[in-house]
C-alpha cells in the first residue's frame, strides 16, 4: 500500500515538473476590426516588399517578443533601411511558449508585402496584426507573383454586419496588388488638408 501511494506521489510530481517545463500560455481574447486596404495603407508609417532573413525571441518586461529581420526589396511607402526588425509579440523562449490569436509569424526565406507602423520602442510592428502581411507566392507554372491576405483565413469583425468573417485578398496577382495600394495612398493623399 505504502509502495502505491510513493508511486502516485512520485507520478504527481512528476506530472507537475513535466507541466511547469512545457508551460505555454496562450490568450485567445483577440478582435480585429476589419481594415479596408485603403485605411492599412494609410495608417501604415512603411510599406515594404521584402524578404524574411531570420527569427529570434526574448523576455522583455515579463513577456515573450518575436522579433523577425526582414530584407527589403522595395519600399512603396515611406524609406526603409536595407534591413528592418519588426518587433510582434508572443513566441518560444526556452521552455516557455506565448501565443497570442492574430499575431503573424514569418518563415525564414518567405517573401512578403508588409504594413508596418512605428512602436513606442522605437522599433517597427505590423499594422493590425494579421491583416497587415501579405505574403507572396509565385506559381510554379506561370512563374507569376500572387499575394495572400493573412485574414483570408482569421475572421475579423465587420462593424457593417456586425459579424465575425474571414475574408481578404486572396491570389491577387502582385502588380494589381501594387496599383491598388498605390491607388489607395493618392485617394489619402486628396482628402488630407
Amino acid at each position: 500500500m505504502r509502495t502505491r501511494m510513493n508511486a502516485f506521489r512520485l507520478l504527481a510530481i512528476l506530472a507537475l515538473a513535466l507541466a511547469a517545463w512545457t508551460m505555454t500560455i496562450v490568450t485567445r481574447a483577440t478582435t480585429l476590426e476589419r481594415m479596408s486596404l485603403e485605411q492599412l495603407a494609410q495608417s501604415a508609417q512603411i510599406i515594404v516588399r521584402a524578404q524574411c532573413l531570420e527569427n529570434s525571441t526574448a523576455w522583455d518586461a515579463g513577456e515573450i517578443w518575436s522579433h523577425t529581420t526582414f530584407e527589403v526589396q522595395e519600399a512603396w511607402k515611406g524609406s526603409a533601411p536595407e534591413q528592418i526588425t519588426v518587433r510582434l509579440l508572443g513566441g518560444r523562449a526556452g521552455n516557455v511558449t506565448s501565443t497570442v490569436t492574430g499575431i503573424p509569424r514569418f518563415r525564414r526565406g518567405e517573401q512578403v508585402v508588409l504594413f508596418l507602423e512605428g512602436t513606442s520602442r522605437g522599433g517597427l510592428s505590423v499594422v493590425s496584426w494579421q491583416q497587415g502581411p501579405f505574403r507572396i507566392h509565385r506559381d510554379a507554372f506561370t512563374d507569376r507573383e500572387t499575394v495572400t491576405q493573412d485574414t483570408a483565413s482569421f475572421p475579423t469583425f465587420d462593424p457593417v454586419t456586425r459579424r465575425f468573417e474571414a475574408s481578404g485578398i486572396r491570389k491577387m496577382p502582385l502588380e494589381n496588388f501594387r496599383a491598388q495600394v498605390d491607388a489607395a495612398l493618392r485617394g489619402g493623399m486628396r482628402r488630407k488638408p
